[in-house]
């Protein structure tokens, strides 16, 4: 048996066809991928963003109750270790340049071997001293700071043709694997891009698809929070994601033609799968994080192929997480799930749409922690303007691309073990403050009434429900007690 999953970054659900998306948005190669899988209806986020959401993936857990973004923890069960340990070959093959950042450094060498592709946004790598004329960072980007900006725009100069495009080339070293190891057993590939991730840069044949008059600033980095430009801004920024999505969808149609070509179907699922989503300027706001984490974000899109059951073509309605897939790969190579586990593996929702869960949880760490039953979401705001109390519990203080600050630990005290941390105790640091979502209150939606969540509805039966199954779902995540506290629910 083989597996291949190909993972897409920031891929919007409402975007695809087969999921209703525009019909102005060239999706085609996706919508092939529908007729050829079950596709999930009901796939939400679990722990965001990129590398909190890639921890689930190894361990099958919730990640953003106990700390923000980081790496893998020396107590972490690592799915793709289990498979390793199992026999089971596995290979990764990225242009996700958290990866070899302080953030995400004990992800990529639990696989077997790896590939990394350069380039990437503000990734550091082309190194220049000197650039010749000055590097025009839009006044809206400066947030991100000068470097990361002069470095993608540096990064863009040995960019030019579409081969030289990281996803190009990551999905040429994915097929690649896969073509020379077609008639081997027993491996597993991830092949991850982190297109459509924003910046969205791409080769001038995509852009070609949304042809439009555009004589703004904002080109094709959008910043994160509210919506302050024109319609005509917003308007181009969904062409220039539409464009970028566009490449996405002919580089997975490779895949599906190399699937074909070699006749994998009959021994090898297929997962095709994303972190999260992102605002295009619904709910008056971009991207994500910096507000609550509406449809467009945490209702994602997935597709599973299982050759075991055969069901192509079909949806399912049953609710699942990013956690599940993890204990899929283990159960599908027939490796036992480890005991902190909390995934399901979705065999059975393949086969038949049969339920593993009845509410799912998701969230950033210190945002508000939400449920949802897959009808109704509810998202829990923080009692408190400070938005306290609230920590890191770690052995790996960093955060995306540094190391804690000593100021940071000035506090710093050992906590006892959780549940999932093998008795070991663990480092409890006071964390970064997200006050501003306090802002927002309380959430309540009824996604059959209002798929669009743009009236939150008052109801204190319902409400009771939610919280019921929230703050289950937390106890069942063996949740620190002062979340109990920062929510109100002490």
């Amino acid at each position: 048996m083989k597996a291949i999953m190909v993972m897409f970054d920031t891929l919007n659900r409402h975007m695809l066809a087969p999921y209703g998306g525009p019909s102005w948005v060239h999706t085609p190669q996706f919508s092939r991928l529908a007729q050829r899988t079950a596709k999930f209806d009901n796939s939400y986020i679990g722990s965001m963003p990129c590398m909190p959401a890639r921890r689930e993936l190894h361990t099958g857990r919730y990640n953003f109750l106990h700390r923000s973004w980081g790496p893998l923890e020396p107590f972490d069960d690592s799915a793709i270790e289990k498979l390793g340990a199992a026999g089971v070959y596995t290979h990764l093959v990225t242009d996700h340049q958290h990866y070899w950042e302080d953030g995400g450094g004990t992800y990529h060498p639990r696989y077997r071997s790896f590939e990394l592709i350069r380039g990437q946004e503000g990734d550091p790598w082309k190194g220049e001293v000197s650039v010749d004329g000055e590097v025009r960072i839009p006044a809206h980007l400066q947030q991100y700071g000068y470097n990361l900006g002069r470095q993608d725009y540096i990064n863009r100069q040995y960019i030019q043709e579409e081969e030289q495009f990281p996803q190009a080339l990551t999905f040429a070293r994915g097929l690649e694997f896969i073509q020379h190891n077609a008639e081997q057993d027993n491996w597993f590939l991830q092949l991850e891009t982190f297109d459509p991730h924003e910046p969205f840069f791409s080769p001038s044949a995509y852009k070609d698809l949304y042809p439009h008059v555009y004589n703004g600033d904002l080109l094709d980095w959008p910043t994160y929070g509210p919506v302050t430009e024109s319609s005509e801004d917003v308007a181009h920024m969904r062409y220039e994601y539409a464009a970028l999505l566009s490449m996405c969808d002919n580089y997975l149609g490779k895949v599906l033609d190399v699937m074909d070509e070699l006749d994998l179907w009959q021994d090898t699922m297929l997962i095709v799968n994303t972190d999260h989503g992102f605002l295009l300027g619904e709910h008056e706001q971009w991207a994500k994080c910096v507000q609550p984490f509406y449809n467009e974000v945490a209702h994602t899109p997935l597709f599973i192929w299982d050759p075991r059951s055969g069901v192509q073509g079909e949806s399912r309605s049953s609710l699942v997480q990013t956690i599940d897939l993890p204990a899929t790969l283990l159960d599908f190579f027939g490796v036992e799930l480890p005991p902190d586990m909390q995934g399901k593996p979705l065999t059975k929702v393949i086969s038949e749409d049969r339920a593993v869960r009845e509410a799912a949880l998701f969230g950033l760490h210190g945002g508000h922690v939400n449920v949802t039953d897959g009808r109704y979401v509810y998202m829990r705001a923080a009692a408190a303007p400070d938005n306290g109390p609230l920590y890191n519990y770690t052995l790996m203080p960093t955060h995306m691309r540094s190391r804690f600050h000593p100021d940071e630990l000035t506090d710093i005290r050992l906590a006892e073990p959780f549940s999932f941390t093998k008795d070991v105790k663990v480092l409890q640091i006071p964390a970064r403050s997200y006050g501003h979502l306090y802002a927002y209150g309380t959430l309540l939606f009824d996604l059959e009434q209002d798929p669009e969540q743009r009236s939150p509805i008052e109801d204190p039966i319902i409400e009771e429900r939610m919280l019921t199954l929230l703050k289950r779902l937390m106890k069942e995540n063996d949740a620190p007690p002062e979340q109990f506290v920062r929510l109100g629910l002490a």
